[in-house]
């Protein structure tokens, strides 16, 4: 029943600059550690979805999501992270993904210049992939999300629904 807005900084999807963080549903009973925990992981990738919702709404199709970062590891959000999405999640194995985006590019420029069309294809062992499980979970998870949101911040109601751009 914990639902978090982690607007801890403001937010930019939706446009909220001055929004501050928000948990609903909080009663004496459910306050516990673990929940609130839940609610963090599932409230953080709500958000990010809602990114990604954004991007549909363009048209873009989503065939997949790189879910890369700190909480990338916790098997926790791995296990949710398909079913907010509503989409496969690739886990790769933990790295310094900014350096090796660099080095990539790095190594595109340096094969082009030589007239390869591209660089010699990179593997990336230890990838898991997760795919959405089929139940309402997610669904539920981001319908929870979606009404606080817009309970606290009515201006995304209509936003996120009807125009291009939050």
């Amino acid at each position: 029943g914990l639902v978090l807005l982690p607007y801890l900084d403001g937010e930019r999807t939706p446009d909220l600059p001055h929004a501050t963080g928000t948990v609903g549903g909080l009663t004496r009973a459910n306050a516990t550690p673990e929940n609130l925990a839940r609610a963090a992981f599932e409230g953080m990738l709500c958000g990010l979805a809602d990114g990604v919702d954004a991007l549909r709404r363009e048209g873009l199709q989503v065939s997949r999501v790189l879910l890369i970062g700190g909480a990338a590891v916790s098997k926790a959000v791995q296990k949710i992270a398909a079913d907010i999405f509503g989409a496969p999640v690739t886990v790769p194995a933990p790295g310094e993904y900014v350096a090796l985006g660099a080095a990539r590019q790095a190594a595109w420029a340096w094969a082009t210049a030589k007239g390869d069309p591209e660089p010699a294809p990179w593997g990336r062992p230890g990838t898991v992939v997760h795919e959405p499980a089929g139940t309402s979970h997610g669904d539920a998870v981001r319908a929870a999300y979606r009404e606080l949101r817009e309970t606290m911040h009515p201006s995304t109601r209509q936003a996120a629904r009807g125009s291009r751009y939050w």
